[in-house]
């Protein structure tokens, strides 16, 4: 396939595999109607036999060249399927799409300092284990490392102090920089505020400008409690200090916080003992 992709970019090419859709062809006629000449014709024609695009054969002292309708048909299904994927309903492209859409109006409402403030999210997902066990994937580093970002990063450092006063630092990078040799992608710093272990779980947290100022504060609060698939979870956000210049990261809040917690679901639901299998 990839040597079909190889011949067909070629403009010259795609020009005679045009012209053989119509009819098969002798090498002077396709010359002579590419405005080509012969020689190169020819050499435009054997590579695209080479890529089994088309086939010939020698009628008297002319060689005659068809369009082989297969190999396009297979190439056709193949890029088919990969619009689907991009297509595919709640897919990346998807949320590609709504954040675009969230960014241009954030940017609009962005006007001076405090645009986003008193600006709050809701967030709720129902567990499948017990409040002990949430409590641990909240707090403890190693295991928020899993889950505390978006779908396509992944975090690079993490520290997250779960006492009153402790200190939080997340930086993540691209998911695909596993060897963090790219740039870092963001950084947030903040405070925890309230713990109450199994129970309530508060922080602030600021995202951090690329001149190391603050794009805004969030301040967050997560409440646990027993429910009917181990755990429901609610997070509430509330947005201060917002700058002018945060309406970016403000416009990814409902999208990233929610794939994060999506993978922190995810995490419950692929483990089939997990209470009983991780210590509590």
């Amino acid at each position: 396939m990839d040597a079909l992709l190889a011949a067909l970019a070629d403009p010259a090419r795609w020009r005679l595999v045009n012209l053989l859709a119509e009819r098969p062809r002798s090498v002077g006629v396709l010359a002579q109607l590419s405005d080509a000449r012969q020689p190169q014709t020819t050499k435009h024609l054997q590579t695209l036999e080479r890529a089994g695009a088309v086939t010939s054969r020698r009628t008297g002292q002319h060689r005659v060249y068809a369009l082989r309708s297969t190999p396009l048909r297979d190439l056709a299904a193949m890029l088919g399927r990969l619009a689907d994927t991009a297509d595919q309903a709640d897919g990346p492209y998807a949320t590609y799409d709504r954040y675009g859409r969230n960014v241009d109006a954030e940017r609009l409402a962005a006007q001076e300092p405090g645009w986003a403030d008193g600006r709050t999210f809701d967030f709720h997902r129902a567990l499948r284990a017990s409040p002990g066990l949430v409590w641990r994937h909240l707090t403890e580093a190693a295991l928020l490392a899993h889950w505390w970002t978006p779908d396509d990063l992944r975090v690079s450092e993490l520290v997250f102090e779960a006492r009153p006063g402790g200190r939080i630092v997340q930086e993540y990078r691209d998911g695909e920089d596993a060897d963090d040799s790219g740039p870092v992608v963001g950084r947030a710093e903040g405070v925890v505020v309230d713990v109450r272990p199994g129970e309530h779980l508060a922080y602030r947290l600021s995202p951090l400008l690329p001149d190391g100022s603050l794009a805004f504060t969030a301040h967050v609060a997560m409440g646990l409690r027993p429910g009917g698939a181990g755990t429901d979870l609610d997070v509430h956000w509330r947005v201060t200090d917002s700058t002018v210049d945060a309406p970016d990261f403000v416009a990814g809040i409902e999208i990233g916080f929610g794939q994060s917690l999506d993978k922190l679901a995810a995490t419950f639901a692929a483990a089939t003992d997990t209470t009983d299998s991780t210590p509590q």
